[in-house]
């Protein structure tokens, strides 16, 4: 009777083990298709590598929250300063460095929009940029000016920048503010030091700002059909949040050594039950 006992607990003690050790096989992988890039999931032959793909992005138009970049330089100080670029930037401005922690270059030197789409200006006042492109705001505010400066003048309008967020599963999560006109989400992504292995790529949660509200998108940066969506280029005041893959709640590992140390794990904790049934 003992015996029996015996074996029964033994029996059971070693069915747990065969339970235990499968459920750590089957959810301690991340397999190579949840974290490669830009897969040509569907077979679309137009997506095939070498095969030049149009960009699908339309001109950005200012609303509130953004920073507008103005100089205005008239033609006797383009021939005094000279044509270079670097006339227009404040040395203290070029000595800032953009990105996270690091401080935003235009908050203090440029222009934001308001709620009502304006812009306040030393001489103009309140000008009108809100659903402007860049250059159609340039334009505004060149004519604008042609009440008070006599002769040619040149006017220098950039966006201040894009500022973005990334949240979740980034290996440096933050807000930064990069200097440029357009940027990809997968320049975003890399800025934010990439996606760690428990993020789920296929299944990005995109944010985006407009005048009147925001919406929420699912994007998946698995598939090779994202470079003709409206997502490639991200916009100011994006938030991207990376949710993480299934794998997370249950605890199993990233790789082939957190695996293998789950594993090594679960046939001790076996080991001493079966030694107790004993």
């Amino acid at each position: 009777m003992n015996n029996s006992n015996h074996f029964s607990r033994a029996n059971y003690a070693y069915r747990i083990l065969l339970i235990i050790c499968f459920f750590g096989l089957i959810t301690s992988c991340i397999s190579n298709k949840k974290v490669l890039y830009l897969q040509n999931e569907e077979n679309d032959e137009s997506l095939a590598l070498g095969k030049r793909i149009p960009h699908h992005m339309i001109d950005y138009r200012l609303q509130y929250n953004d920073i507008v970049d103005v100089h205005v330089l008239t033609n006797d100080e383009i021939l005094r300063k000279g044509f270079s670029l670097n006339s227009f930037e404040s040395t203290q401005t070029m000595a800032m460095q953009p990105g996270q922690g690091g401080g935003d270059v235009y908050y203090m030197t440029g222009y934001t929009v308001d709620r009502d789409g304006f812009i306040d200006i030393p001489l103009l006042g309140k000008v009108n940029v809100g659903n402007l492109t860049i250059d159609e705001a340039k334009e505004q505010i060149r004519n604008d000016l042609k009440t008070y400066i006599k002769g040619d003048f040149f006017v220098k309008v950039k966006l201040g920048g894009i500022r973005y967020s990334a949240l979740g599963e980034f290996r440096a999560p933050g807000k930064y503010v990069v200097l440029q006109d357009r940027m990809t989400i997968f320049e975003a992504i890399a800025n934010a030091g990439d996606l760690t292995v428990l993020a789920n790529r296929d299944q990005i949660k995109l944010i985006r700002q407009f005048a009147d509200g925001s919406e929420i998108y699912d994007v998946n940066l698995n598939d090779r059909d994202l470079l003709t969506s409206d997502f490639y280029f991200i916009r100011p005041n994006d938030q991207l949040y990376a949710e993480p893959l299934k794998v997370r709640e249950v605890g199993a590992g990233e790789n082939a050594a957190q695996t293998l140390t789950l594993l090594i794990t679960l046939f001790t904790f076996a080991a001493l039950v079966l030694n107790l049934t004993k």
